[in-house]
């Protein structure tokens, strides 16, 4: 798919419904090395800190790609037309540890422009970034007693933000729905 490199300020997205809906593909990794894996994201959020575009989402630490996270400096999220969503749910619930899961997905990734993530040829929407501040999630500081539910095992997230550095759209001048 051919995208159109954009000004994060002016990319306009049903944000609520990326999260929610659409998900999104993290993958962390390095692409020259061939070293990479991918995990389906659902949580999370875009805004500006520290004067930078960021994006922030979640990942816990018995998933594959934490240790990806954690190695690498770069991340992509990518996001998907609607005919991928079977791809995106196998690589949401199988490990990379087990098996090609992005084989699997019939997914392509390649090169990003910006990092040594890779992203998606098959992505409608590219966000190539570079950490800039972490923290793991204390169940002592959950303000609303139901937020505890979504932690059976105390597998508690870490929280990663990272400074958008490049966005590329299949479409700039719409909104992704």
């Amino acid at each position: 798919m051919h995208l159109t490199e954009i000004p994060f300020a002016q990319l306009s997205l049903k944000i609520y419904d990326l999260w929610e809906n659409r998900w999104l593909l993290l993958t962390a990794g390095d692409w020259g090395k061939k070293h990479f894996n991918s995990m389906t994201v659902g949580w999370g959020s875009f805004g500006r800190m520290w004067g930078k575009p960021f994006a922030q989402m979640v990942v816990r630490p018995t998933r594959y790609t934490y240790e990806f996270m954690e190695q690498y400096d770069t991340f992509t999220l990518c996001a998907f037309p609607p005919a991928y969503r079977a791809a995106l749910q196998l690589l949401g619930s199988k490990s990379g540890r087990d098996c090609d899961k992005i084989a699997e997905a019939g997914l392509t990734p390649v090169a990003s422009r910006c990092v040594a993530a890779p992203c998606y040829a098959e992505a409608d929407l590219v966000l190539e970034c570079r950490k800039i501040y972490w923290n793991d999630l204390q169940p002592a500081h959950f303000l609303a007693p139901d937020i505890e539910k979504n932690y059976p095992r105390k597998d508690y997230h870490r929280v990663y933000f990272g400074e958008i550095i490049a966005v590329r759209s299949a479409d700039p001048a719409v909104e992704l729905t």
